[in-house]
């Protein structure tokens, strides 16, 4: 029965999606965890226009070293 499992290829597109799902909310996650760290100062209910430009920006250098990062690693 496990054998049946393992080939089947319904089951093993949703593996593969639930694998990539759970790589993007660790992404998500440590983006988060490390902008906020660097640009937060006093969290209130409002981001100071500062405070968004910085979240903008490291979000977007942290995706574009991770792309290079994973294209060194197809290399």
């Amino acid at each position: 029965m496990d054998r049946d499992l393992a080939n089947n290829p319904q089951l093993i597109q949703f593996l593969s999606q639930e694998k990539e799902r759970a790589m993007a909310n660790e992404v998500v996650a440590k983006i988060t965890s490390s902008c906020w760290d660097k640009c937060v100062d006093k969290p209130g209910s409002k981001f100071s226009s500062s405070e968004s430009s910085c979240l903008s920006n490291c979000a977007l250098r942290y995706m574009d070293m991770t792309m290079l990062i994973m294209k060194r690693f197809q290399q």
